[in-house]
């Protein structure tokens, strides 16, 4: 039986030639994604920022958005956010926080008041500001630390140029995942750390698969021009990375379309993170080595050293 081919075993595309416009592209990305985080920020959920959560659940089957921001907005709290959820009359209230126990009671009683009669309550969530400032700490030290750690990892994983190469595409990744949840709104909770870490790891899992066989190429062939070289490394990889990438797609796109609101915003952030940590792969990893003076003589040194064979082109 004839296997499936995703990608043509003896492939020569020529993937360097996109760098011209890739390098631009990201880089406008990365530095949009800077100024929207210093001027709109994340939508921080109550994880972070503290306060009440609502979730209502209308006994009509039909709510009504407008009344009830209207009606939450009376209560004398603060600007409400109302976010419906699907067309099922579900909707998602959160109030900003408000000081001592009696602020957070008195917030809870008002809304019963007002929307017992229309809606059942199916959640309700309270975040105190010395919970909230825990976990924003909490959050940041985790994904530095983990950041630092993979960082570390690939610079004693390769030689110098494949782990700046390696660097460069992760931190490429994180940023444009944070852009995402920017720009889509998504609020950004303790899931959402957990999204990240996650895209790091699968960015760190498809470098590496490109850079161990670029490793090896450079070992192998001792007077291959890099952009040949790269472009060997990257087509030879390319059915294993488009089998993994799909495969994890589709996946993901499941739980986007039939996983329900709430894991709705860490599907959508995961597919985002496997589409841009595809395409950092191939075309920011990989090319960057161009610009950082891949040597392929400090390959073969470094190959002589560790005692590998060292087989003609």
């Amino acid at each position: 039986m004839r296997l499936l081919r995703l990608w043509p075993d003896e492939s020569h595309f020529d993937f360097m030639r996109f760098r011209r416009f890739t390098f631009p592209l990201s880089a406008v990305l990365s530095l949009a994604t800077v100024v929207l985080f210093l001027t709109v920020g994340l939508n921080f959920g109550i994880d972070f920022k503290g306060g009440t959560l609502v979730e209502l659940q209308a006994k009509s089957g039909t709510a009504d958005v407008a009344a009830i921001r209207h009606t939450a907005a009376g209560f004398g709290f603060g600007e409400p956010e109302v976010q419906e959820l699907g067309n099922q009359g579900t909707v998602l209230v959160r109030l900003p926080l408000q000081q001592g126990e009696q602020g957070q009671t008195a917030v809870m009683q008002k809304a019963h008041d007002a929307f017992d009669k229309e809606y059942d309550f199916r959640r309700t969530e309270t975040v105190g500001p010395r919970v909230s400032g825990e976990l924003v700490q909490s959050g940041t030290i985790g994904v530095v630390l983990s950041v630092i750690a993979v960082l570390l990892y690939l610079w004693f994983r390769f030689e110098r140029e494949l782990a700046l190469g390696a660097i460069v595409g992760t931190l490429h990744d994180i940023v444009l995942t944070v852009g995402v949840f920017i720009i889509t709104r998504i609020e950004f909770n303790m899931t959402s750390i957990a999204a990240i870490l996650t895209i790091v790891g699968y960015s760190l899992n498809e470098t590496v698969v490109v850079f161990d066989r670029t490793r090896e190429l450079m070992r192998r062939y001792k007077t291959i021009p890099t952009v040949e070289l790269l472009n060997l490394s990257i087509n030879s990889t390319m059915s294993r990375t488009v089998m993994t990438s799909i495969s994890s797609a589709l996946s993901l796109l499941a739980l986007v379309l039939f996983g329900g609101e709430a894991i709705n915003g860490f599907a959508v952030v995961m597919l985002c993170g496997v589409l841009i940590c595809t395409y950092s792969a191939i075309f920011v990893s990989t090319p960057v080595l161009i610009y950082l003076g891949l040597m392929l003589s400090g390959a073969r040194a470094a190959s002589e050293r560790s005692g590998l064979p060292q087989p003609a082109e």
